[in-house]
C-alpha cells in the first residue's frame, strides 16, 4: 500500500467561494494505486481558526485524517478517522471546556453518471459523486467534525436545575414569577 503524508502541499487557503471548502486536499483516482493509498492530513493553524468560526467554536486545537482508498472500478471506497481537539462553551455553566472528537468514515465515491444511475436503487446508501475525477479528503475531514461536533456540549457533572416556586414543587413558570415579584417589589 502507498503512504501520503499531506500538511501544507496541496492544501487550499484561499477564500470559499460556492463550490470550494476552508479545506482541499483533493486526490485523483487515477493517482489511487491497485494496491490502494494511506492517506494521514493534519490542518495547518490558519484552517483551524477558520473551521473554529465556521463552527462556532471557541477553538480548534487539532484537526486530523487518516484515510484509507481503495479503487473499485470507476468508483473509490474512502475508509478512515477524523479526530479533533474543540474548545466549547458549557451550555449550563458557560464555562470552556475541551472534547475530543472522533468520527470513523467509511463512504463510496463514483463518476456523477454512476451515481444518477443507482439513486435509489438497493438498501445501500448511493455513492457520492466525484468531483472532476477527485476526491476531497479535506472536505470529508470538515464534514465528518462537523457532524461530530455536540451541538449542547455540557460540563462533567454540570446539571440545569429549574427554579422551585415556594410551595417546593418545580412549575414551568417560575422563573418569570420570581422576576415579576422581584420587579414589582413584592
Amino acid at each position: 500500500m502507498f503512504v501520503l503524508k499531506a500538511k501544507v502541499a496541496r492544501q487550499k487557503t484561499e477564500t470559499m467561494q460556492k463550490n470550494q471548502t476552508a479545506w482541499s486536499v483533493p486526490v485523483a483516482v487515477d493517482e489511487i494505486p491497485d494496491t490502494g493509498l494511506h492517506v494521514e492530513i493534519d490542518a495547518p493553524d490558519t484552517i483551524r481558526a477558520q473551521l473554529a468560526g465556521l463552527a462556532g467554536l471557541r477553538e480548534l486545537s487539532r484537526l486530523s485524517g487518516v484515510f484509507d482508498l481503495a479503487r473499485q472500478g470507476a468508483s473509490v471506497r474512502v475508509s478512515g478517522q477524523v479526530n479533533a481537539r474543540v474548545g466549547q462553551t458549557c451550555v449550563v455553566t458557560l464555562e470552556p471546556i475541551e472534547s475530543e472528537v472522533q468520527e470513523s468514515v467509511d463512504l463510496k465515491f463514483a463518476p456523477s453518471l454512476v451515481v444518477e444511475h443507482t439513486s435509489g436503487v438497493g438498501e445501500e446508501d448511493p455513492p457520492e459523486p466525484l468531483s472532476d475525477g477527485k476526491v476531497d479528503l479535506g472536505a470529508i475531514a470538515i464534514e465528518f467534525l462537523l457532524l461530530g461536533i455536540d451541538p449542547y456540549p455540557r460540563k462533567p457533572g454540570a446539571e440545569f436545575s429549574p427554579l422551585k416556586s415556594e410551595d417546593g414543587s418545580a412549575k414551568p413558570f417560575a422563573a418569570l414569577e420570581a422576576l415579576k415579584k422581584r420587579l414589582s417589589g413584592g
